[in-house]
């Protein structure tokens, strides 16, 4: 059932009785409670992710600055908790949207970050018998008031349980998560680099050193920070422009957003990597960390042809990887879609998946036309030909929108 704030306060941010990890014994009593108020729930959150996280998405800190610059209204957020045996097992943190005359509850971050899913205490929920975590999720999601519940991009794997999510509405295959998992430098070193990899990294540091010297640095200095975020998306702006491809962060307005997260005082833990060229920043990379795992949010480097030429992403992402893996992180997290540079570090791949639950006639039927589109647009991103048409079209509009406007325009 739906209840209000007040009387879910007392019921969901109770101290939590029971540690993440006990077993759940079959034929549970599940129950589930709703909210609006985010700080009702956040025992339960900083229960459920004691473990760790699979996503900034899953970060209380995260979510709750990103609800604050965003001014999502109350009414708009909902915090689903499902119970076992009167413990908490699984929480969605939903934020309702409108879109196209549709109601539909999805994550907050949306692709913001790599990856999403529930926030789930994973050994109890894997311990529930398949029809007891069916149950469970369509307890759950019953009690959404929309006519759809939209969940992108959830793992098939979480620190290697399967199968969590496989009730969890329908599910559409959607991309692959890629991670860097190591113990120690040395194992990343000796895994992912050949001999002539090694070499041709030597041969781009080389050049880059040839232009001037070069340093690599995590700024920690407030006023360092902001001076190189502002460079990360002035290279960022000049990339999407090259590519044909919508500048989300300037169009969404998410610039102060990540400005924002960047300061001490939004308690989370943001880490900017930094590589100059003659004291002047040529690439950057925008990292979140929780625990012993590390989450590349944004990354950039100068477009300028001559520094190019000495690859300065990649000679700094080289260093963010030694860097990372000397000081004790074991997990590096790079997001999804396959790029070179995930090619030659990554050691993990995660499937991904869309999940769509229909709350509604209308909504099934969006979530059934949805899911058509996914099929084409995922054929036409595997098919090269397409991908040219397409980036040709988004460079002749560009070029036409930038021309001035004539009398003849105007007709």
């Amino acid at each position: 059932m739906m209840i209000s704030d007040a009387e879910s306060v007392p019921l969901i941010g109770a101290e939590v009785p029971r540690a993440a990890g006990a077993a759940v014994k079959s034929q549970s009593t599940l129950s589930v409670t709703v909210t609006s108020d985010i700080d009702a729930v956040a025992p339960i959150w900083s229960n459920l992710t004691q473990s760790g996280i699979e996503s900034p998405g899953q970060s209380f800190g995260f979510i709750r600055h990103w609800i604050a610059d965003r001014t999502i209204p109350v009414n708009d957020q909902r915090y689903v908790v499902g119970f076992a045996e009167g413990n908490p097992i699984a929480l969605l943190p939903l934020h309702r949207q409108a879109r196209r005359g549709l109601s539909m509850f999805t994550w907050f971050p949306g692709t913001q970050v790599g990856c999403n899913a529930p926030i789930v205490d994973q050994s109890a929920l894997a311990s529930l018998p398949t029809q007891d975590r069916c149950r469970l999720w369509k307890g759950m999601t019953a009690e959404l008031d929309a006519d759809l519940l939209y969940l992108p991009f959830i793992p098939e794997k979480c620190d290697g349980q399967s199968g969590l999510f496989g009730e969890l509405g329908t599910r559409e295959p959607a991309d692959i998560l890629y991670r860097s998992v190591f113990s120690c430098w040395e194992e990343c070193d000796r895994e992912q680099r050949s001999r002539s990899r090694r070499k041709h990294d030597r041969q781009q540091g080389d050049k880059l050193a040839a232009l001037g010297s070069v340093h690599f640095e995590e700024v920690g200095d407030p006023a360092d920070v902001h001076l190189a975020l502002d460079v990360m998306f002035r290279q960022r702006t000049a990339r999407f422009k090259a590519q044909g491809i919508r500048d989300v962060f300037v169009e969404d307005r998410l610039i102060d957003f990540y400005h924002k997260l960047a300061e001490p005082a939004s308690q989370v833990d943001v880490r900017l990597h930094v590589m100059r060229l003659e004291n002047e920043i040529v690439a950057v990379r925008y990292n979140i960390v929780d625990g012993d795992r590390m989450f590349c949010l944004i990354s950039s480097m100068s477009d300028d042809p001559t520094i190019q030429s000495g690859s300065p992403g990649k000679q700094c992402l080289l260093r963010v990887m030694q860097t990372v893996f000397e000081s004790g992180y074991t997990m590096f997290d790079m997001g999804a879609g396959i790029t070179d540079e995930k090619r030659h570090w990554c050691n993990v791949q995660l499937p991904l998946n869309h999940h769509y639950v229909g709350l509604s006639l209308k909504g099934r039927a969006a979530a059934a036309a949805h899911r058509r589109y996914q099929n084409v647009r995922a054929w036409a991103k595997a098919n090269p030909q397409v991908k040219k048409t397409v980036r040709s079209f988004a460079h002749w509009r560009d070029r036409k929108s930038a021309q001035p406007v004539t009398d003849s325009d105007q007709l």
